[in-house]
């Protein structure tokens, strides 16, 4: 089974029956898809470092896949430190056995769906963070990024089953924050990928709400949803 949740902001306690009431029943068959903000890899103090590192040693032992595109809320040097292989007709970076990062753009084959990935976004809370130890000025996309993503599609012949992210769409973005100017290249682009792109449902993070909106599209928060009918997992 494919499962979906939002940001988890490197907090254990969302891996409780409590946020995933089927989590002692998952095998190495699922896997479960986090959109954006995963947070277990992102201090850069060695203390701090030392219990990430034993928090992901302790999510290495569920037998499912963890998945996550990034946020903006990410220590991007430390994640892209990590090994970089192909899986699944994707680019990811290897956390663990069972963790990896999916790098934006990607276009990923599991269970017979295609799932396309595209993190990053704006950090609203920039003005408090520092530069180089809680915010990295990756969390945006780079030209690069955009135009690889549009080749993938585009070879893909526009067409996916699944799109997850972290920033939403322009048209929805507009309905909860009108005015996001930092961010609006990026949401201006997945916007134009709605327009261009078949696809049965897209997921997003980052506004931190549990809510299904428009044109297919569901914002994450605390729900796990079931990915092929969208059903919050009970």
């Amino acid at each position: 089974m494919l499962y979906v949740t939002g940001d988890l902001h490197g907090d254990m306690n969302r891996f409780s029956p409590r946020f995933i009431p089927c989590i002692r029943r998952m095998t190495e068959e699922d896997c479960l898809f986090v959109c954006g903000d995963f947070g277990f890899l992102f201090y850069t103090d060695e203390k701090r470092r030392r219990e990430q590192d034993r928090q992901l040693d302790r999510l290495a032992r569920y037998p499912f896949h963890i998945l996550f595109v990034d946020g903006n809320h990410e220590n991007f040097p430390l994640i892209c430190g990590y090994p970089e292989e192909t899986w699944n007709g994707g680019r990811i970076h290897r956390i663990r056995r069972n963790i990896y990062h999916l790098m934006r753009g990607q276009i990923y084959t599991i269970e017979g769906k295609s799932i396309f990935t595209f993190g990053g976004a704006y950090s609203i809370d920039k003005a408090f963070r520092e530069e180089g130890k809680s915010w990295w000025p990756q969390e945006m996309p780079s030209e690069e990024e955009y135009d690889q993503a549009w080749k993938n599609l585009q070879d893909h012949g526009c067409r996916v089953d699944y799109i997850l992210t972290h920033a939403a769409p322009e048209e929805t973005m507009c309905i909860f924050h009108p005015v996001h100017r930092e961010e609006e290249r990026l949401n201006l682009f997945l916007e134009w990928i709605r327009e261009k792109v078949d696809y049965r449902h897209w997921w997003f993070g980052h506004l931190h709400r549990d809510e299904d909106l428009w044109r297919h599209q569901t914002a994450l928060y605390m729900d796990v949803r079931d990915m092929y009918r969208n059903e919050r997992i009970e």
